[in-house]
């Protein structure tokens, strides 16, 4: 008997939805489910802005940038929704690591620039700079908010179902389909499919991780933290802002970028507590915040450090920091975005749609066995 939907994607996040949206685009007949509402704060896609850069020192993911730009292009065309603003992006700091990745910009031919610190801070005073400048004019701001409602438009105007505040509370694998029972506001229902996209993010191990150890496949240790950026109130224009990362010699990296309306969000990557995803206060820890409007005084003298707006956020950290997109039997996972996923989100929808209609997994974020 064909089943009422060809998948199943669970997660109504940026790369849920982009799933959805690629699979529907094919013509497949897809499900979306989402534990939380529409445009929830709960997860890792919330907010209204994100970086987009190609500031990489590292080959693939250089070009994976690449290609997610060409992603965005066409997505903003397919919306008819402006979703990237080219601010263009700086990088400073370490030389060793602002050098690497000049040079994987020079290797894939992107246009970039260096700077002296005193010409970046002439050129951009809202920011104080030390070590290695290096700023490239293709980079910007992802309107993520816009991103994910457009991604969800295109994938119902394509046929497929958007169901949110449905909750899977079980997963049970039968070789060829995948049975899941779903909790929503209306009761408790099953639906069974031949493809299942489990596109959680944090809730990746507890959702599919004994289905895939039962088929021969660990996922690996996602250790999921609670991350709290703020915005800080900017005393210069919008067009004074790039979207920047400080990869400093002592402390933790530091990436920022504006949010129109919001101010300036500045943030420490990667350095929250370990939280459970559904059982976090959202508490900021004030020493953290302490550390941070430091660091803002210091190197971000273009915003008022004075009056952080804190922001809580999630981390699915993979082990190396990369992406874990594979497929056993009728599930495709996707998780581990190490807090930069979101850059990429239009190409990741391909991506999972490709290995939930049968392609071969990106060799460097698949699974092992």
């Amino acid at each position: 008997m064909h089943a009422a939907f060809d998948h199943v994607v669970v997660g109504g996040g940026v790369v849920g939805a982009a799933s959805a949206r690629s699979l529907a685009a094919r013509g497949e007949h897809v499900l979306l489910v989402e534990q939380h509402g529409r445009g929830h704060d709960h997860g890792s896609s919330h907010g209204a802005s994100r970086i987009f850069r190609m500031g990489y020192a590292d080959p693939e993911y250089v070009a994976l940038c690449q290609q997610a730009l060409a992603a965005w292009v066409a997505l903003e065309a397919a919306s008819g929704r402006p979703l990237l603003d080219r601010t263009g992006a700086v990088d400073h700091g370490r030389p060793a690591q602002v050098d690497a990745i000049a040079r994987e910009l020079a290797a894939a031919g992107i246009d970039h620039e260096r700077l002296t610190p005193e010409q970046a801070e002439s050129r951009w005073p809202g920011l104080a700079f030390e070590g290695h400048v290096l700023t490239h004019a293709s980079a910007g701001r992802i309107r993520s908010a816009d991103t994910v409602e457009a991604l969800l438009d295109l994938a119902a105007s394509d046929g497929a179902e958007l169901r949110f505040d449905t909750r899977v509370t079980g997963v049970e694998d039968h070789g060829d389909t995948v049975t899941l029972t779903l909790d929503s506001p209306d009761g408790a229902t099953t639906v069974t499919a031949p493809s299942v996209v489990a596109a959680v993010g944090s809730w990746a191990p507890t959702l599919v991780g004994e289905l895939f150890r039962g088929r021969g496949a660990s996922l690996p240790a996602i250790r999921v933290t609670q991350e709290q950026p703020a915005h800080f109130p900017s005393h210069l224009p919008d067009a004074a802002w790039p979207s920047f990362v400080h990869w400093p010699e002592d402390g933790p990296d530091v990436y920022g970028l504006l949010t129109p309306g919001e101010g300036v969000k500045v943030g420490f990557h990667g350095t929250g507590p370990v939280v459970d995803p559904d059982r976090r206060d959202r508490t900021p820890v004030p020493e953290e915040l302490e550390r941070l409007q430091a660091y803002v005084a210091r190197f971000v003298p273009g915003v008022d450090a004075s009056r952080p707006d804190p922001i809580s956020c999630l981390y699915d950290n993979s082990p190396a920091d990369d992406f874990v997109i594979d497929r056993r039997g009728p599930v495709t996972v996707a998780t581990g975005f190490s807090g930069h996923g979101f850059k990429f989100a239009p190409l990741l929808g391909t991506m999972v749609a490709d290995l939930a209609t049968g392609g071969a997994p990106h060799p460097r974020f698949a699974l092992p066995g």
